[in-house]
């Protein structure tokens, strides 16, 4: 049985159509069926999966899953619901640490994909990463080696306590250090997607263990 199905991405479509707590509050008992109970029950049971590639993250129901409503305080977009689905395997760690790596899986028709390592961190577990990339930390040459592709922000300028001319000084720069694989309609809804899910988190954990243990986790 798929996890997630033509049914869920139809909910999501339409959700973006009509971004309003009326329609929501008509189809909530889709969402519910076609949203949320799959991407929970995918959540349980990739648990055991996420053991054997990261032992310290962790796969909870209760808080791997965002939460569909928007915090529209400080925004100018009032629309009340987000129109993906979003799923975070964090760190153990992360009530201790304001900024901690994992793996993350966002489902959105025909902009699904998987990702993996450390989003905005803050201004200390930078730091931490950026030491250990600036020692020249094995396990990042070895991730630049081979070309899993790094994305998010970067510094026009070099941070400070680095020099211009450091030879990894354009990795010095970044600001997030996340890497992506995009995921097809069809693979979400593919019988097989837990085991597409995790074969790209193998690839990509490298990543996540470069940035666990830059910030002393336990791996």
């Amino acid at each position: 049985m798929p996890y997630f199905t033509r049914d869920s991405l139809a909910f999501l479509r339409e959700l973006k159509e009509n971004n309003d707590r009326e329609w929501f509050a008509a189809n909530k008992q889709r969402y519910e069926r076609d949203v949320r109970d799959p991407a929970l029950r995918f959540i349980s049971d990739f648990g055991p999966r996420l053991a054997r590639i990261a032992p310290h993250l962790v796969a909870d129901p209760r808080r791997s899953m965002f939460r569909i409503y928007r915090d529209t305080r400080f925004s100018r977009d009032k629309s009340p619901f987000k129109t993906h689905v979003g799923i975070h395997f964090f760190h153990e760690k992360a009530k201790a640490a304001a900024s901690v790596p994992g793996f993350y899986l966002h489902i959105s028709p025909g902009e699904s994909f998987a990702a993996a390592g450390i989003w905005h961190p803050d201004s200390g577990s930078l730091s931490k990463v950026r030491e250990a990339i600036g020692a020249k930390s094995p396990a990042w040459m070895r991730i630049r080696k081979s070309k899993l592709p790094i994305e998010g922000g970067s510094l026009k300028r070099p941070p400070r306590g680095f020099a211009a001319d450091h030879p990894l000084i354009e990795d010095l720069k970044r600001t997030d250090f996340v890497t992506s694989a995009q995921l097809k309609d069809a693979d979400l809804t593919s019988p097989n997607f837990i085991a597409t899910f995790d074969r790209a988190c193998r690839k990509m954990s490298p990543l996540v263990e470069f940035v666990a243990k830059s910030l002393r986790l336990a791996w």
